[in-house]
């Protein structure tokens, strides 16, 4: 058979091939060779004979061929063949039997050397739904594509839609050839992977917060429910500017990717950082915290590569318990075999606090660091007011404590705390 596993989980061996595919859609390339790897990954998790992509011009808004190229490349409307009704619609399709499917027929797709018998059409959208192309992959056989191919074709969009995106900010930043317009592209993308609003977990209460410097660094936080837990991550790149700003996001990719194709936290956690250890400079890095709550069982799985300490406010005993990173940070060499995650058990009024060295290392003017007993501090005194507002408190008395000194790092905090049992 075709995808002998369950149609919502995808082997090893393909997951190890679509995230080394994966890491060069990341790397600033030239479009037409990045649009080309994007097919690629199509063809590790869909059985295709070929692949087509098609951009959207925003001067024209027509589709433009891109993959395969030709001179001219071919154009189609919104709304005409199934390429352009996928734009138009931002849905799905799968056409089973081209050569009963009346808009087939109308506006056929064949590639040299291939009858096409089968078609499924994905979308490619960006961050707030807005089209950027589509995808087409079309087989010989009838009913080639099937419900696992379905549910690949958006995680391969999404990836592909994130690359799409890096390219055109690296073509701008290109063309500006101006660090002020660096920064801004770097800080922009930095942006953009930031949740829109915090996702809604019975029983508990959650902040995220990020507080860039007036320089780029590689800063990045995630909460979002994916099968019913909280996904939790936050990392820091090392070093500034561009490069790190792309790493970090780019490992954001790659976990949601992993997980969405089947991967479970220890596994994702090997193998994205074994495809870090290859793709990232040798003098480069990511600390990581990484997890999963449980909100029924009120446990935290997780992987913290470099990324510590992590706080766990006790609310019984109203003192802070300080656990160390679980492993070297991301990306500086190879795991050989999968590590099981470590785990702590929330009991109500506990917080789990995920706080960058932005905070910890805040220096004041006679060089002095806000450290971890002045953290401790905040958590104990103002533990009861809603996440949102500790997070307030934390940041000013950082603030305080730092007087004229200038704010030297990103601060990134992440705040999850179980809700009080009722008086």
């Amino acid at each position: 058979m075709k995808h002998p596993q369950h149609p919502n989980e995808i082997t090893r061996e393909s997951l190890v091939s679509i995230l080394e595919i994966m890491h060069r859609l990341a790397s600033p390339e030239a479009m037409p060779e990045l649009l080309r790897e994007v097919i690629e990954v199509g063809k590790v998790a869909i059985v295709a004979e070929s692949g087509v992509l098609w951009l959207l011009e925003k001067s024209s808004r027509q589709l433009v061929m891109v993959v395969p190229s030709a001179n001219p490349p071919a154009r189609m409307e919104l709304g005409e063949s199934w390429a352009g009704q996928c734009a138009l619609t931002h849905e799905i399709s799968n056409i089973r039997e081209c050569r009963e499917d009346k808009l087939f027929l109308e506006h056929p797709i064949h590639l040299p050397g291939d009858e096409t018998r089968s078609l499924l059409n994905v979308p490619i959208l960006g961050q707030d739904d807005s089209l950027l192309g589509v995808m087409q992959w079309l087989g010989a056989e009838v009913g080639q594509f099937d419900e696992h191919d379905e549910w690949v074709g958006p995680a391969l969009a999404a990836q592909a839609a994130v690359a799409i995106q890096h390219a055109y900010m690296t073509d701008e930043l290109l063309a500006s050839a101006v660090l002020s317009k660096e920064v801004a592209v770097a800080r922009d993308i930095q942006m953009s992977t930031l949740p829109d609003s915090m996702p809604e977990v019975p029983g508990y209460d959650l902040c995220g917060h990020f507080q860039p410097t007036d320089h780029t660094g590689g800063d990045l936080y995630d909460l979002a429910m994916l099968d019913g837990r909280l996904f939790m991550l936050l990392g820091d790149a090392t070093g500034h500017g561009f490069g790190p700003a792309l790493s970090a996001t780019q490992m954001q990719a790659m976990l949601r990717v992993s997980f969405r194709l089947g991967a479970d936290l220890d596994h994702a956690y090997m193998h994205v950082n074994n495809q870090l250890s290859e793709d990232l400079p040798d003098d480069r890095f990511i600390t990581a915290f990484m997890g999963f709550l449980d909100p029924a069982k009120h446990v935290v799985n997780y992987h913290s590569g470099g990324q510590g300490p992590i706080l766990h406010f006790r609310a019984a005993s109203e003192k802070c318990d300080w656990y160390r990173p679980t492993s070297f940070p991301v990306g500086i060499m190879e795991i050989d075999d999968r590590q099981e995650s470590a785990n702590l058990q929330l009991e109500p009024g506990d917080i789990l606090a995920l706080i960058s060295d932005g905070v910890y290392e805040y220096n004041n003017a006679a060089g002095e660091e806000f450290g971890e007993d002045r953290v401790a501090r905040v958590f104990s005194t103002h533990h009861r007011l809603p996440m949102a507002e500790l997070g307030e408190k934390l940041i000013q008395a950082v603030k305080g404590f730092g007087g004229t000194a200038p704010q030297e790092d990103d601060i990134t905090l992440v705040l999850v705390r179980r809700e009080p049992e009722p008086a």
